[in-house]
C-alpha cells in the first residue's frame, strides 16, 4: 500500500511538471517570427495574427491585449506600488535575429525583478521601432522590452521608451555585433558577457498595468511596467536595429490595442520616499 501511494505521488508530480512545461512552451514569445508580419493589408498582418494558428487566437479575441495608449486622463496616480525592485548581473548572451526583431538572450541567470513578492528572472530583451506603447497618443522612436519569467511561467515585461537624440550607451556597446549580423545572413551572434544593468531600467516613476505579449501567441496576464522617463537613442542605432533583421519593413510595432476598462497606474513616490 505504501509503495502504491508513493507511485501515485510520483505520477502526480510528473503530470504537474508536464503541464507546467507545456504552459511555458505555449506562453513564450515565438522565436521564429517569419509566420507573421506587420503589414496592415497582409494576410499575415496584425489584424490576422489570431487566425494564423489556433494557439494565437488571443491576438484577436483577447480582452487584455498590449500595447495600449497611456492616457493621462485615464491613469490612476498611486504611491503604494513601491520603487522598482531588481537585481541584475553580467551573464553570457547571444544576439538573435528572430525575423522581425533583434533579441538579446541571456544564457543563464542574469538576475530578476520582484513584483508583489514574486521573483521574475530576466530571460531576454528585444527592440521595437517605432514604440508600441504610446503616451497621450504620442509614439516614440524606439521601445525596448525586458522579458522576465517566474518559476511558474508567469511573465513580467519592463518597457523603456526612446526618442531621437544622443546615442544609447547600451546599444553602442552592441553595435559591432549588430553590424556583423546586418552584413551577413547569420541568424545569431555570440556576444559574451553582457550586464543588463547597462540598459538603465531605474526610475522613480513608472506605469503599471496587466496586458499581453505584443507578438504571438499574445499571452495575457502579463505584468507590464513602463518606465515614465523617456531615454535617448540615435537615428543610426534605430536604423541598424531595423536593417539587421533583413525583413524589408520600416516597422515592427503592433498597433495600439483597446484598453477595455483596464486599470492603468502611475507610480509616483511620496516626498518621504524621494528623500
Amino acid at each position: 500500500m505504501e509503495k502504491f501511494a508513493t507511485l501515485i505521488l510520483v505520477c502526480s508530480f510528473l503530470i504537474v511538471l508536464v503541464l507546467l512545461l507545456s504552459y511555458q512552451a505555449t506562453s513564450d514569445e515565438v522565436e521564429d517570427e517569419r509566420e507573421f508580419n506587420y503589414e496592415d493589408d497582409s494576410e499575415k498582418g496584425p489584424a490576422r495574427w489570431g487566425e494564423i494558428r489556433q494557439e494565437w487566437s488571443l491576438c484577436n479575441k483577447g480582452s487584455m491585449q498590449s500595447p495600449i495608449d497611456l492616457l493621462d486622463d485615464r491613469v490612476e496616480v498611486v504611491s503604494d506600488l513601491g520603487r522598482l525592485q531588481g537585481s541584475y548581473r553580467p551573464r553570457n548572451a547571444t544576439l538573435k535575429n528572430r525575423g522581425h526583431d533583434i533579441m538579446l538572450k541571456w544564457e543563464a541567470d542574469a538576475g530578476f525583478i520582484r513584483i508583489n513578492g514574486t521573483l521574475y528572472q530576466l530571460k531576454q530583451c528585444h527592440w521595437h521601432s517605432p514604440s508600441e506603447h504610446t503616451v497621450n497618443d504620442k509614439s516614440f522612436d524606439l521601445e525596448v522590452h525586458l522579458v522576465h519569467q517566474s518559476p511558474t511561467g508567469k511573465i513580467a515585461v519592463t518597457g523603456i521608451l526612446y526618442k531621437i537624440g544622443e546615442p544609447d550607451p547600451f546599444l553602442t556597446s552592441m553595435m559591432d555585433y549588430l553590424v556583423d549580423i546586418s552584413g551577413t545572413s547569420e541568424k545569431q551572434k555570440v556576444v559574451g558577457m553582457v550586464d543588463p544593468k547597462q540598459i538603465k531600467t531605474g526610475s522613480t516613476k513608472y506605469y503599471r498595468y496587466i496586458g499581453s505579449l505584443t507578438i504571438p501567441p499574445c499571452t495575457q496576464d502579463v505584468i507590464w511596467t513602463i518606465i515614465e522617463e523617456v531615454r535617448s537613442v540615435s537615428s543610426e542605432q534605430v536604423k541598424f536595429l531595423r536593417v539587421a533583421v533583413h525583413d524589408e519593413s520600416d516597422t515592427n510595432a503592433r498597433p495600439v490595442q483597446p484598453r477595455n476598462r483596464r486599470i492603468v497606474q502611475l507610480y509616483k513616490p511620496t516626498v518621504e520616499e524621494e528623500n
